[in-house]
């Protein structure tokens, strides 16, 4: 594994400190952002995943759009 952090798997804190300190102050722009911005995310799933996903929405009576935002909100809930 690379201990560079522009090639590291993991960058730690503080491992471009010294790069964002370096930059002029007047080639930075602030912007709050849209609160009701969303994000898209493409998922590529093929072959036998694909037909899995497909399988299990279905069981459920959902989308596999659905079925993988379950999967993500889930990640963030405690283990029982």
């Amino acid at each position: 594994m690379s201990t560079d952090p522009w090639t590291a798997d993991d960058p730690q804190p503080g491992d471009f400190d010294a790069v964002l300190n370096a930059i002029d102050p007047a080639h930075v722009e602030h912007h709050n952002g849209d609160p009701d911005a969303t994000l898209r995310i493409l998922v590529d799933v093929a072959g036998e995943d694909a037909n899995r996903l497909e399988r299990l929405a279905h069981a459920r009576g959902k989308s596999p759009r659905e079925v993988v935002s379950e999967l993500l909100r889930a990640t963030d809930r405690p283990a029982a």
